[in-house]
């Protein structure tokens, strides 16, 4: 059975955020760590060498496969941020999708491009509801 590459590790949020190109896109992502960690009230930690994950998941499939995740967390990538807030399901939130603003949705992602184009109220309750019911990661 495949182990997941995408691990909990030692790296530097702050590091890691500090090295984004995009100075907009950087700035969002500081906005998005505090916001985080208000919501979750635990302190962030690096998946892999891109993730920015709050909390941990243990997760076991019918199949016996299982393993580590966290329960929310967010990557300011190139193109867009990826924003990791249910597991794999974004859309049970599909109610609050229609209110959040200029966005694109993926297998277990919500995408958006910077903070200025949507709710962040909407996005906070996104943030609080995925953190507190996590679904199983995909």
């Amino acid at each position: 059975m495949a182990e997941l590459k995408t691990k909990k590790n030692e790296l530097s949020v702050e590091d890691f955020i500090n090295a984004v190109d995009h100075e907009g896109k950087r700035k969002d992502a500081f906005e998005i760590l505090e916001m985080m960690k208000e919501i979750t009230g635990v302190e962030p930690r690096m998946w892999g060498t891109s993730i920015i994950g709050f909390g941990d998941l243990h997760y076991k499939y019918a199949s016996g496969r299982e393993g580590d995740w966290f329960k929310c967390g967010f990557s300011p990538r190139k193109a867009k941020i990826s924003m990791y807030i249910s597991g794999c399901d974004v859309s049970m939130h599909e109610e609050r999708l229609n209110r959040l603003g200029k966005h694109k949705t993926g297998k277990g992602c919500l995408y958006i491009n910077k903070l200025a184009d949507v709710d962040i109220e909407v996005l906070k309750e996104m943030i609080k509801d995925g953190y507190e019911n996590p679904l199983i990661p995909h």
